[in-house]
C-alpha cells in the first residue's frame, strides 16, 4: 500500500522525549504548551514520547510534507538554548551487510535519529525536516519536572515551532 498524498501537504510538529527523565521531557512539554494555541490550518502537533515507531507510522500516511521534530539536544550550549538544526539523517542503504540490520533492530525506535533513518529508508521522511533542539541542563536525572531554565525554554521552543511550521506551510504553495 502506498502512502496517501494530499493536495496540500501538512506540517507535523513531532514532540519527543522521556517525561520521566527531567529535561529529556521538554519535547512533550512543548506539545502540552502548543495544545493551548490556535494552530494554523495544516499544522498538527503530536506528542510521541519515546515511541519513535509511532512517528514513523504517522509519516507512513503520506499526509505530511514537512516535519519539525522537537527534542532535547545536548550540543554543549548554555542550558535552555533553543536551536534550529538541519538533521543529518543516516541513509541505512549505505551501511553494509549486517550493520544495516543491526542499526534497524530497535523495535521501538526510541532514539529520534533512528526513527528518522527508518522513515528515510521507507521513503516517508519529509524532505523539509528540521530538528528544534533544546539544550538540557539535566536530561538524566529521574523525575517529571523540567529544570526552571528548560521550562522557560519550552515556551520559547513552542513559539519557534509555530513560526517554523508557518514558514514551512508557505514554501512551495501558491495561495
Amino acid at each position: 500500500m502506498s502512502p496517501k498524498r494530499t493536495d496540500r501537504p501538512k506540517v507535523l510538529i513531532a514532540c519527543v522525549g522521556n517525561i520521566l527523565r527531567s529535561d529529556d521531557g521538554v519535547g512533550p512539554r512543548v506539545a502540552e504548551i502548543l495544545e493551548g494555541h490556535d494552530l494554523p490550518e495544516g499544522v498538527d502537533v503530536l506528542d510521541f514520547g519515546i515511541g519513535g515507531v509511532h512517528l514513523v507510522q504517522t509519516l507512513l500516511t503520506g499526509e505530511y510534507g514537512a516535519l519539525v521534530l522537537v527534542d532535547c539536544a545536548d550540543r554543549g550550549r548554555d542550558p535552555g538554548t533553543v536551536m534550529v538544526i538541519q538533521p543529518d539523517v543516516l541513509d541505512v542503504a549505505e551501511l553494509e551487510g549486517i550493520a544495516k540490520y543491526d542499526y534497524l533492530a530497535d523495535m521501538h525506535y526510541t532514539n529520534p535519529e533512528r526513527a528518522m533513518a527508518l522513515a528515510r529508508a521507507l521513503g516517508v521522511l519529509p524532505e523539509r525536516t528540521l530538528l528544534l533542539g533544546i539544550q538540557p541542563m539535566d536530561a538524566e536525572k529521574l523525575g517529571r519536572d523540567l529544570t526552571p531554565e528548560i521550562e522557560v525554554a519550552a515556551h520559547v521552543a513552542a513559539e519557534e515551532a509555530l513560526r517554523l511550521s508557518i514558514e514551512m506551510l508557505g514554501v512551495g504553495h501558491d495561495e
